[in-house]
């Protein structure tokens, strides 16, 4: 008698797959649906005139976003705002500093909350203490070091001994070598990037990504500050390029990317108060761009005004609100509180300044 091997095949797989169950075997290999799950999307706010120029409440919690740009184009002032709203809503802020532009006055300034410890014989400020955690150059002087510190408060976290969410705020990627740059003592820009792709990218973004998993007690987030510099035309009619120093790890793996200036120059414009010959600037106005956006997917582009406490919307009114509040704190500087505001011109792109802006 003849065997009908495929309708023997066909009967055995149909036995089989009658037998099977995706749910048994998710669960006998211990999968559950918290290995898919992620938690509702929470916003570190910042201050009303930026949330409506980048046409979102703020910085993702759980994700990566980079702020980059020029020199003194508004990168800090995001940095400082986020770092203010996420202390009053009881998410640590732990301060990178590796550029060494710090300014505790400044921090104060915009809202940062800590205590002044003082030497009582010599009246001098000897300490800052608060919620907060700090760190700088004194003992991260690596792209290595960075990420070893990272990677450490992660771990007294899931310990149980750093019972907080986390807000690492990092200034600035570019302002810190990698170990093999300091052992050479050589500054290259290709070891410096694949340190970054290989601390960063490889492994601590990851884990700063999957603190968005459901089963994953605490939510951790990373705001960086990325230094750039600008890339020459590839050709007559070409045009130049922002690009990130310590290379495109961080670009890949952030969700939001914010720039600040122009390609080529900061592109800002000073705001100045004038009275009787004396100018005292006390803000700038500043271009602000969204150009990856991962969570909603808009992208905007716009121009805000940037001050010592923050963003302003960049019009007259606002201005002039900001002024009547802090022109009596002006009065040392000017003689006067009768002034006016005078607002330089918008500075353009100038492919001569290739080169003399790269921060």
């Amino acid at each position: 008698m003849a065997i009908n091997r495929r309708a023997t095949t066909e009967a055995a797989g149909e036995i089989i797959k009658g037998g099977f169950s995706l749910d048994k075997f998710k669960k006998n290999k211990g999968f559950s649906t918290q290995s898919v799950k992620f938690k509702s999307q929470d916003w570190i706010p910042v201050s009303k005139a930026f949330q409506d120029i980048i046409s979102l409440p703020g910085i993702p919690t759980g994700h990566i976003t980079l702020l980059r740009g020029h020199s003194d184009t508004g990168k800090t002032t995001m940095l400082l705002e986020a770092a203010v709203s996420a202390q009053k809503k009881g998410v640590l802020p732990v301060f990178i500093i590796t550029e060494m532009k710090w300014s505790w006055p400044h921090a104060k300034t915009m809202g940062l909350e800590f205590t002044e410890v003082v030497d009582e014989s010599t009246g001098e400020i000897t300490d800052y203490e608060g919620f907060f955690l700090y760190a700088d150059r004194g003992s991260l002087n690596t792209i290595e070091d960075v990420a070893t510190y990272i990677l450490d408060l992660i771990d007294e976290q899931k310990k149980g001994n750093l019972p907080h969410d986390l807000c690492f705020f990092w200034d600035s990627i570019g302002s810190v070598p990698c170990d093999l740059s300091v052992r050479s003592n050589k500054n290259n820009n290709e070891w410096n990037a694949g340190a970054m792709s290989t601390q960063f990218g490889n492994n601590l973004n990851q884990k700063v990504l999957l603190s968005r998993k459901e089963g994953n007690k605490y939510t951790n987030t990373l705001v960086a500050i990325n230094k750039v510099w600008t890339m020459k035309p590839e050709h007559p009619m070409g045009q130049p390029k922002l690009q990130n120093k310590g290379g495109m790890a961080m670009w890949y793996d952030a969700t939001l990317i914010v720039t600040f200036g122009n390609i080529t120059n900061p592109g800002t414009s000073k705001v100045k108060a004038i009275s009787k010959g004396k100018e005292y600037e006390f803000a700038k106005v500043t271009k602000v761009q969204v150009e990856k956006n991962h969570i909603t997917g808009i992208q905007t582009r716009g121009a805000i005004v940037m001050t010592q406490h923050g963003f302003l919307e960049n019009d007259k009114k606002a201005i002039d609100a900001y002024k009547e509040t802090y022109k009596g704190t002006w009065a040392t500087i000017l003689g006067s509180t009768d002034f006016e505001v005078a607002i330089e011109p918008e500075v353009g792109e100038d492919i001569r300044d290739i080169g003399l802006n790269d921060d």
